[in-house]
């Protein structure tokens, strides 16, 4: 478009091709777009370009400094979306929307902004300038702020309440997700997912667009993955981040948001679930001046929760402390955190190998996922560093195997690792509304209850009242098992154990193994049979 409405101009002997060239030069050096450097030169007044323009693309011009536009307009296109477009909407007129625009030609804006408002665009022309002074003088606040206004879009509205009842139901992650016919938002509270709306079909496309756009997505791309963060910010000093994942299926893009709430990050060792006994191991573990310590389960199972525990009990203004994470989840003070970008060569390795230049005490990297990055993991908690990390691993004892699999030798594992912690988490019964149940003695013992301690406590279900929303279950619980690097687990891994063996003997040795965890969960009153099944495997195979 610059190029080809300079070249206009110069055919209409309305600029001469020096001042064209004068303007092309300064466009260079300072950016923006041809028309704003032509008037700003005072080659051409801005009411000649925008008539000019007006008869090219056969639209109405309109002049912005001598129009007053409604408030309730305005509010209909956020800020970010008028400031990245370069227009204005100016009025509205049954199922139509007037949108002020410099350059007509801008297909991808009058899309963008007809899937956001759910109106038709008709386009005016105005000069760039004049449509930088509305901007600056319409958006003066914040622009549409995120409180629900009863002036807001209906999608804005929509995507707003989404977010906020996210919030506060407690959910997790929040799935957006287009099929053929349908189009559904589930929220995953405590482990489980729920759906809790079915927005209209004909939202699909805006709710998405909207969404791209307050995670400062590239909205015109719909056939890549993209990655984002939204900051929503919800008054007395809270902040709630999202971290943003779009990913293109068949019948539309899937966003999914992962609620990331600073405030609620519980980083008590002893709040998390730990019992006394192992939490004394882990910690006499993490304050080694060296070595390294694994925190092992699967993706959601909590790992990142417990290692920012450890740094957060470490982080004193005597160490060093530096991280590798794929993606930050949150941000500390006092912690030099490095994000991850695989496309251009930064992975754990690459970081692990600059934190050793960097004077480190303490080093956390995200995940060991191959032999490099465990190869220095290993050689740095050698030589006079504490490394925590973690790895998807089943439970402690597999972890080992994990890392000879790799390729790290047996006498590099015994020599560098503490302590390997395997975790899950369960989902608590909501204390409102459990109830007693009795079960036969047979099942308790299948689920590995030990025959003398059978009768001697209360096993409970869940019910379902107001406080947990119906479901029976309120928040979660971790379940743990420690296994430091005791000398004759040592003794086995050189001598090429299994997994089994090695469970086995730091059972005899006193580890807590996570059916174990579970199952004293059970005793308690913390959560159900049903929990202990699916989250924890059996101690010996049947």
């Amino acid at each position: 478009m610059a190029g080809r409405l300079g070249e206009l101009l110069v055919r209409e002997n309305l600029i001469s091709l020096q001042q064209l060239q004068k303007a092309q030069d300064e466009q260079k050096k300072a950016g923006g777009r041809i028309g704003y450097h032509l008037t700003k030169l005072g080659f051409i007044e801005e009411s000649e370009l925008t008539n000019f323009l007006s008869k090219q693309y056969g639209v109405p011009s309109i002049n912005l400094k001598e129009f007053d536009i409604d408030m309730e307009v305005v509010k209909l296109v956020p800020k970010e979306v008028a400031e990245k477009h370069q227009c204005i909407p100016v009025n509205r007129a049954g199922a139509s929307l007037i949108l002020a625009m410099s350059d007509p030609s801008n297909i991808y804006a009058i899309d963008d902004i007809k899937f956001l408002t759910g109106y038709n665009i008709e386009v005016v022309v105005a000069s760039e300038q004049a449509i930088k002074e509305a901007l600056e003088k319409y958006y003066a606040e914040k622009g549409p702020s995120y409180d629900k206004s009863a002036a807001e879009a209906p999608v804005v509205k929509l995507v707003n309440l989404i977010l906020l009842d996210a919030i506060k139901k407690g959910a997790s992650d929040i799935h957006v997700e287009p099929y053929e016919k349908d189009f559904r938002v589930r929220y995953r509270v405590d482990g489980v997912l729920y759906e809790v709306m079915k927005p209209p079909m004909k939202l699909k496309m805006a709710i998405i667009s909207r969404l791209k756009i307050m995670a400062e997505l590239d909205i015109a791309e719909r056939r890549l993955p993209q990655d984002g963060r939204i900051k929503l910010k919800l008054g007395k000093g809270r902040e709630m981040d999202f971290r943003v994942s779009v990913c293109p299926t068949l019948f539309g893009e899937k966003v999914v948001l992962r609620l990331l709430d600073k405030s609620n990050l519980q980083l008590d060792m002893t709040k998390l679930g730990f019992d006394p006994d192992p939490l004394k191991l882990f910690k006499e573990a993490i304050d080694r001046p060296y070595g390294m310590v694994l925190v092992t389960g699967p993706t959601g199972s909590g790992k990142t929760t417990t290692l920012y525990s450890a740094l957060s009990e470490l982080n004193k203004t005597s160490d060093n402390i530096s991280t590798a994470e794929d993606p930050v989840e949150f941000n500390f003070a006092g912690i030099n955190q490095v994000q991850m970008h695989e496309d251009i060569g930064l992975n754990f390795a690459a970081a692990l190998r600059s934190f050793l230049r960097q004077d480190p005490d303490i080093i956390m990297v995200g995940e060991i996922r191959d032999f490099e990055t465990a190869e220095i993991g290993i050689k740095a908690a050698l030589t006079g560093h504490l490394v925590l990390s973690t790895l998807h691993t089943n439970d402690a004892p597999g972890t080992v195997s994990r890392l000879l699999n790799m390729g790290i030798e047996p006498f590099l594992v015994t020599s560098a690792v503490n302590l390997i912690l395997a975790q899950r988490l369960a989902r608590k019964l909501c204390q409102e509304c459990k109830k007693p149940v009795d079960v036969p003695a047979q099942a308790l013992t299948d689920i590995g209850v030990k025959p003398e301690e059978i009768g001697t406590f209360q096993v409970f279900e869940p019910g379902g009242c107001r406080t947990c929303n119906d479901r029976g279950y309120k928040g979660r619980v971790a379940l743990y098992e420690v296994m430091p690097l005791w000398d004759s687990l040592k003794e086995l891994v050189i001598n090429g154990a299994s997994t089994a063996e090695l469970k086995a003997e730091a059972i005899r040795l006193g580890m807590q193994t996570l059916r174990m965890s579970a199952i004293a969960k059970l005793k308690v009153g913390t959560t159900s049979i049903e929990e202990v099944v699916g989250n924890t495997a059996p101690d010996t195979m049947r």
